[in-house]
């Protein structure tokens, strides 16, 4: 939740802020005592504020005294004095177990003289001071080893760069209701449920996906689209390149080609296209404007799911009316660049509603690549508490409609950006989206699932050095056994 809805919900609790208060202070506490592998002998310096976050602070500074560890609470510019230029009145920066950053939290939007970080670990209370709470801008703080917040994420615990400052974040339930959160973060357990399962009776059209990528100068793209589609679950993938005989086309052994001939090739590629259970367009097919023309009129008359990515995303931007005549859904995947030329301008510091903006406008599903990928659907939404789950509601615009639901995706890690690690991502989404029929909430769920499937492929032990990039077709390969830890944390969520 935003800062400014976390405040309402804050102000709206049935407890008065003293409890609140006692209960994130001593939250902090035992995050503390864990972090320190005790509490007696230990020393603690508390950079404790005005507000309720130094407020927090300082009851935690008291709950630690009382567990036998040695606490100093100070100002923020205090306690940046002491770090800075120790006296004989203060230990050295590494004389400490642990700083606790209670100096602003989420109330602070620019610096505060932060400066060098402290040699002891940083707990930070709801944010690390200096990370703007909405944007995760960093004007300047303590990077964190752990975060301890309350209720639920904000923003900038999850949007870079503050998303690689706040270390090991724990949401501590301190009695306000955010079960109406706009938006969601997905976890492990979250992808496993929503990811499709082989039927028993099922056959290879059961799951057919269909692929044009790839070009002449790009032959890999729908090599990667079609392999990532076949290990995600496909049963059936055809795969046609602009440009190119079926002989000529890049593609795994098991996936079946067509010819797709310079010109006005949209009409062949859409033949027998009710036979398929989704569809990509884009990877690797070329920026030629004289085939915006074809991308278009592919989009538009596709009755299946579509998958919109990388160079097609340039003919939307073109023919946006092709979007309007769309009855199936679409799920656009862009990056920040393709962002721009689709919306306009690139997105807004403020990417979750820069993401739910966008889908509202092109009336399409949005996944907004990135460190954080986030995923968002056209349309208010309202959210069931008991599910979890954010079913879609009519038009954002009708008075008294909720935004719309962004789910956050962070699986990922820097391995994966390397060449065809997109059109991986696109083979996976198509294979998920074919798995069967699904409200437009659920679809947003798919595609978040999806993108969280591919983002555990850089996590799974035994992938090499977390240092290393991963190359695409190696992701394509770890998909199997990163379902299985998907599937693994479920079961352990569920006791089962």
């Amino acid at each position: 939740m935003t800062p400014d809805e976390m405040a309402a919900i804050d102000a709206a609790a049935p407890e008065g802020s003293d409890v609140l208060i006692a209960r994130a202070g001593a939250a902090v506490a035992i995050t503390a005592r864990r972090l320190m592998g005790g509490t007696y002998g230990r020393r603690v310096l508390v950079a404790a504020g005005k507000g309720n976050n130094g407020a927090d602070g300082r009851v935690a500074a008291a709950a630690l005294e009382r567990w036998g560890v040695r606490c100093r609470t100070e100002t923020p510019s205090r306690a940046l004095e002491l770090l800075a230029a120790p006296n004989a009145g203060a230990p050295a920066s590494s004389a400490w177990d642990l700083v606790i950053d209670a100096a602003y939290g989420t109330g602070l939007r620019g610096s505060w003289g932060a400066g060098q970080a402290p040699a002891a670990p940083v707990l930070a209370v709801d944010i690390p001071s200096g990370i703007d709470a909405l944007t995760g801008v960093d004007h300047g703080c303590w990077p964190a080893t752990a975060t301890v917040t309350f209720g639920a994420f904000k923003p900038g615990l999850l949007l870079h760069p503050g998303a690689a400052a706040v270390g090991k974040v724990q949401v501590a339930p301190i009695g306000l209701d955010a079960s109406a959160a706009p938006s969601w973060l997905v976890t492990d357990a979250d992808a496993a449920a929503v990811l499709p399962a082989t039927e028993p009776t099922a056959h290879k059209w059961r799951r057919a996906v269909r692929v044009i990528a790839g070009s002449p100068q790009m032959r890999g793209a729908g090599h990667l689209v079609c392999a990532a589609a076949q290990q995600a679950g496909a049963g059936m993938v055809v795969v046609s390149s602009p440009g190119l005989r079926a002989a000529e086309v890049a593609r795994p052994i098991e996936t079946v080609a067509r010819d797709l001939r310079p010109g006005n090739w949209a009409g062949p590629a859409l033949e027998g296209i009710e036979r398929f259970d989704a569809a990509v367009i884009g990877p690797g097919i070329g920026a030629d404007p004289t085939a915006s023309a074809q991308v278009a009129r592919f989009i538009s008359d596709c009755p299946v799911p579509l998958v919109v990515d990388a160079d097609a995303l340039g003919a939307l931007a073109d023919h946006p009316e092709c979007l309007r005549k769309r009855a199936a859904p679409t799920v656009l995947t862009p990056h920040d660049g393709e962002f721009a030329r689709l919306t306009g301008s690139p997105p807004a510091a403020d990417r979750f509603d820069a993401v739910r903006r966008a889908a509202n406008r092109l009336g399409a599903v949005v996944l907004l690549k990135g460190p954080t990928t986030l995923v968002a659907a056209p349309g208010g939404t309202e959210t069931d508490a008991r599910s979890g789950t954010p079913p879609v509601a009519p038009d954002s615009s009708a008075a008294g409609a909720a935004p719309a639901a962004v789910l956050a995706v962070t699986a990922g890690t820097p391995r994966l950006a390397t060449a065809g690690s997109g059109d991986v991502l696109c083979g996976v989404i198509a294979a998920v989206l074919s798995g069967g029929p699904a409200d437009l909430a659920g679809v947003v769920s798919q595609v978040a699932a999806a993108a969280h499937w591919h983002g555990r492929t850089a996590t799974v032990e035994g992938s090499g050095s977390a240092l290393t990039p991963l190359t695409a077709m190696r992701q394509v390969e770890l998909l199997t056994a990163a379902r299985e830890r998907l599937a693994a944390s479920r079961a352990k969520s569920s006791g089962a």
